[in-house]
């Protein structure tokens, strides 16, 4: 079995480990710049990348991350997850001074679509065929039925992918926008996928990264 990190500064950090327990994985929970030593990948869970950012600053953590990443691990980024490893944030004023990951090409804006009123809970759309084996056609499971061509997720205070980058793939849209890339081993989304039971996205990744066998057609329910 591998080993997945979890970042555990804050957020939803259990909820992660517990789709990644139920899809085979070992998983730890990453605090400090050693702990990254031996994981196969890393979630950077959903939040608040403020607090976040504010929790690793002086630390070196998400500079570590960074050079991790660089050098080819995997990482799954997740609403505040995907703000920290955008390159760039179209209202940065929040992050003024503090560390960010980057290295994903996009733009990404920060509650873009209000407060916790215009939050919820949406089906989105895989923008990557499936084919009949349930498999997505660039060789990566979905964990979903490929007659559907959906996965679920949760909304909360998300931020909008503004711009995708060259290099970027559009993994999932809502209402014909983004809202899941791929660049190379690195996946992340505006939505929670850990907070329901569907384990698409989190399979799709392990998957898409090599990190793992997973079966094609078993939701995990996070505890």
């Amino acid at each position: 079995m591998v080993t997945v990190g979890v970042l555990a500064l804050q957020g939803a950090v259990r909820e992660h480990e517990a789709v990644l327990a139920g899809l085979g994985c070992h998983t730890r929970r990453v605090r400090r710049t050693d702990d990254l030593d031996g994981l196969a990948g890393l979630v950077i869970p959903g939040g608040e990348s403020t607090a976040i950012a504010r929790l690793a600053r002086g630390s070196g953590l998400l500079g570590a991350v960074r050079a991790r990443i660089d050098a080819g691990m995997p990482a799954l980024g997740t609403c505040a997850g995907l703000i920290l490893l955008a390159d760039e944030v179209a209202d940065p004023a929040a992050l003024a001074g503090l560390p960010t990951v980057g290295g994903l090409d996009v733009t990404v804006r920060r509650n873009a679509f209000g407060g916790q009123l215009a939050s919820g809970e949406w089906d989105v759309d895989l923008t990557v065929p499936a084919t009949t084996d349930g498999q997505l056609a660039s060789g990566t499971g979905t964990g979903a039925d490929p007659t559907d061509g959906r996965m679920r997720g949760v909304f909360i205070r998300a931020p909008r992918i503004e711009r995708v980058g060259p290099g970027v793939e559009v993994l999932a849209v809502r209402d014909g926008e983004p809202v899941a890339v791929r660049q190379g081993p690195v996946v992340a989304c505006t939505f929670h996928p850990e907070l329901v039971p569907d384990a698409t996205l989190h399979r799709l990744w392990l998957a898409g990264a090599d990190l793992h066998d997973t079966p094609s057609n078993s939701p995990v329910a996070p505890s």
